[in-house]
């Protein structure tokens, strides 16, 4: 399938190529000359124009920054440039809002369309073992399927459009809010003398077991390797759960939905990205 693969950062890169990798013809396309040459080093072909890198396919996929550069790329350069019988899937992380209002507008113009945000991080954009939690139509979702399972190991239907974006806010939230937990139980048990190895055995399978401690332990050395085990470098930035955390807060603001310790976890998450934000997140266990 000729597909077009707009934005190739350090998510969207890895991505790419695995599509590639799939047996896919990707036309890639990104604002950074360096992730033009590694997509074609990862056997895409570089456009320098969005426009022409949609030209004639069949699918187009998205990985952007944030929702104002969602909308304006498929307002521009997507919507009315690619073949109406492309189907468009968004795996940025963005407010509900905008995707809503994205796919509103590509529906309007004879798309199918899926918001498909990812979870899993760099290594799993590289590996292809991403999940996506996706929303749209049953048709749209039917058609992204495919496409997405050459990157991912799960792919989920969420619902209608804007759900995988409320997915993927929730799940985060409460990922920021696990971390901080995990990293205070780690600190309070060495200051009450107890080794953290020790603590990890006992808790990771007791009632305060949780992904963030046994499978991205904040502490060097103990569980699987983890970013913490390269002085929290490469893994989830802290920035951008600090992104994630507002994008919730807003969504929950616009719901009516109380989350006191998800806006304590931004508090805790702003105040550590100001000097650390190219941390990995677990590195918040350094403030403790």
């Amino acid at each position: 399938m000729k597909i077009a693969f707009i934005g190739l950062g350090n998510m969207g890169g890895g991505m790419a190529a695995n599509l590639a990798k799939a047996g896919h013809e990707v036309r890639a396309f990104d604002l950074s000359r360096a992730a033009l040459d590694t997509a074609r080093e990862n056997g895409c072909e570089a456009f320098d124009d969005a426009k022409q890198a949609v030209d004639g396919v069949k699918a187009v996929v998205s990985m952007l920054p944030n929702g104002q550069i969602v909308k304006a790329v498929y307002e521009n350069d997507v919507i009315g440039h690619a073949p109406k019988g492309a189907v468009l899937l968004d795996c940025s992380t963005i407010d509900v809002a905008t995707a809503r209002e994205v796919i509103g507008l590509a529906e309007e113009a004879g798309y199918d369309m899926v918001d498909a945000p990812v979870s899993g991080g760099i290594a799993a954009a590289n590996g292809g073992t991403l999940t996506f939690m996706v929303g749209g139509t049953g048709t749209a979702f039917t058609r992204a399927e495919p496409i997405l399972d050459c990157m991912g190991k799960a792919v989920i239907h969420a619902g209608d459009a804007g759900n995988g974006q409320a997915a993927k806010i929730c799940n985060n939230m409460l990922l920021a809010i696990h971390m901080i937990g995990t990293c205070e139980a780690f600190r309070m048990a060495e200051k009450l003398g107890l080794d953290a190895q020790t603590f990890y055995d006992i808790s990771s399978v007791s009632s305060g077991q949780n992904w963030s401690m046994t499978s991205y332990c904040p502490v060097p050395g103990v569980g699987p390797q983890s970013p913490s085990d390269n002085d929290y470098q490469g893994g989830f930035a802290s920035a951008l759960m600090l992104k994630d955390l507002k994008l919730a807060m807003e969504a929950a603001g616009t719901a009516g939905a109380s989350t006191p310790l998800g806006k304590h976890a931004q508090e805790i998450y702003e105040a550590f990205a100001k000097d650390n934000g190219g941390l990995d997140f677990s590195g918040i266990i350094k403030t403790l």
